[in-house]
């Protein structure tokens, strides 16, 4: 949970201070978006620990946030996490799938909406931030980083439900 508090600031600080990469639609694609794709996941392990209370570490970082990054960036980040974690919320309160397959699916939904809203309020702090190539690789690299967690999860999983009791 406290990486997860901490991470919120720590990206919202990275989108307003390290330089973005031009993109071939004019576009720039900020590499802070990896780390984001990461806090999606860590979200989803900090819900499974506090459960519901989720969004109180959530309005930890983002009030954090306001100290590290422009108000601009603090708010794109509020709206979108906070939207983007009803997402989660639903997806957790309403399966009981295994963890590794609730992070996939519940990342493979925000991630686009997270995205998409970030970039849109974010654009007004930094301009052209916001296109569809950048759009489309904010996701990608979220999706690509739950898919890797998913992964490691599913095959751990795996073991367990073929280790024998003792």
């Amino acid at each position: 949970m406290y990486v997860y508090v901490l991470l919120i600031p720590l990206v919202n600080w990275g989108f307003a201070n390290i330089p973005t990469v031009p993109m071939p639609d004019g576009g720039n694609w900020a590499p802070m978006a990896i780390v984001t794709g990461l806090i999606l996941v860590v979200r989803d392990f900090a819900q499974r620990e506090i459960s519901h209370y989720i969004l109180l570490p959530l309005m930890i970082g983002l009030g954090l946030s306001y100290f590290m990054a422009p108000a601009e960036i603090a708010l794109a980040s509020g709206i979108a996490f906070g939207v983007s974690e009803m997402v989660d919320y639903i997806v957790y309160t309403t399966s009981n799938r295994p963890l590794s397959e609730r992070v996939l699916i519940s990342s493979s939904l925000s991630a686009p909406i997270d995205s998409a809203l970030f970039l849109l309020i974010a654009n007004m702090a930094i301009p052209g931030v916001f296109t569809w190539s950048t759009l489309m690789t904010s996701v990608a690299s979220k999706i690509l980083g739950a898919y890797v967690v998913y992964r490691l999860l599913k095959r751990r999983e795996k073991k367990r439900a073929t280790q024998t009791p003792v």
